[in-house]
């Protein structure tokens, strides 16, 4: 049980992570986190190449470790699909402006949002049905009182991922819609 209830832990986690990556109207280096540069023949994720910083609320400066990874990394952020940025490179840092959100990109995103979402949810009831199919196993081992009991508390465990998962749902789907 203590197992299962990490690897949820973990997936619930996943699932915010994954929310982060999803663009509201405000510049948020998490957006950034999943960006993969070309350095050197090989991918390296853009926070281990340079500094993200936000110093107003829509624009994000990236400033490289290494100057001559620049090109590289304005390119990998402009390759990203549905950010819908085109960074300025000044030759020492990497400017970003998000552009303002239309109410249907707010909608689109809400969708990819809940997409997610039921995404965790399903994978969440998946490390369910393994932990369950665990107990099971170990049915002659354990009496028919103690399994009923640890079928309870597997439920009990699931639901309250799964309510976390949705929570974390409505208040990005609450930041999406916010103007």
């Amino acid at each position: 049980m203590t197992e299962t209830a990490g690897r949820m832990d973990r997936a619930v986690e996943a699932a915010k992570e994954d929310f982060a990556t999803v663009r509201t109207g405000r510049a948020n280096p998490q957006l950034f986190q999943k960006i993969n540069v070309e350095y050197y023949g090989s991918p390296t994720p853009l926070a281990q190449l340079a500094s993200l910083n936000t110093p107003e609320a829509r624009t994000i400066i990236v400033t490289p470790y290494d100057k001559t990874a620049l090109k590289a990394i304005e390119q990998a952020i402009r390759d990203v699909p549905n950010l819908g940025v085109n960074p300025t490179n000044d030759g020492n840092i990497v400017r970003v402006t998000m552009p303002e959100l239309t109410a249907d990109r707010r909608k689109e995103y809400v969708k990819i949002v809940r997409s997610k979402g039921e995404d965790a949810k399903v994978h969440v009831r998946g490390i369910r049905r393994k932990a369950k199919d665990d107990l099971d196993a170990l049915k002659s081992d354990i009496g028919e009182d103690e399994l009923a009991r640890a079928e309870k508390e597997l439920d009990a465990l699931t639901r309250a991922h799964v309510d976390a998962i949705d929570e974390a749902l409505k208040r990005k789907e609450a930041e999406l819609l916010e103007v």
